[in-house]
């Protein structure tokens, strides 16, 4: 394999660094590359175009594994049949932490709007908005 992408070649065309590139190949998201007759670490152009995924995915808000779940490392080449059900998924995902960060905007307002300007005050006001755990109650 003389036509090779070094690691740090890889790296810097796929815009990651090289201990990231390592540790995708310990995740398995990256196959093993071939060896020089130096014993440099070699990749295939393809290499770039899975890292590029991989970082793409990410940025989605998919996980290492749900992108392990969905790049194809060995055999057969190209994503995994799955990808439109997982971004539907995601989508779902981030539309509850949507709503999920919209309650905490709404109550963080009214903080504000209430002059809450001391913690140990507020939390002995029964008009204070954030929402302290009732006395006696274990967390």
């Amino acid at each position: 394999m003389s036509e090779g992408l070094r690691s740090g070649q890889l790296a810097r065309a796929a815009g990651v660094n090289v201990q990231t590139l390592r540790y995708y190949e310990r995740r398995g998201l990256l196959p093993d590359p071939g060896r020089s007759p130096g014993g440099h670490r070699e990749y295939g152009p393809d290499a770039v175009t899975a890292l590029r995924s991989i970082r793409g995915l990410q940025r989605l808000g998919f996980t290492l594994t749900e992108i392990g779940e969905l790049v194809e490392v060995a055999g057969h080449r190209g994503p995994r049949p799955g990808l439109r059900e997982a971004a539907a998924a995601k989508v779902a995902e981030v539309e509850a932490r949507i709503g999920h960060l919209q309650q905490i905007r709404a109550t963080l307002l009214d903080v504000v709007a209430a002059e809450c300007a001391d913690l140990a005050t507020c939390s002995c006001d029964s008009a204070c908005p954030i929402p302290f755990a009732p006395q006696g109650s274990a967390a």
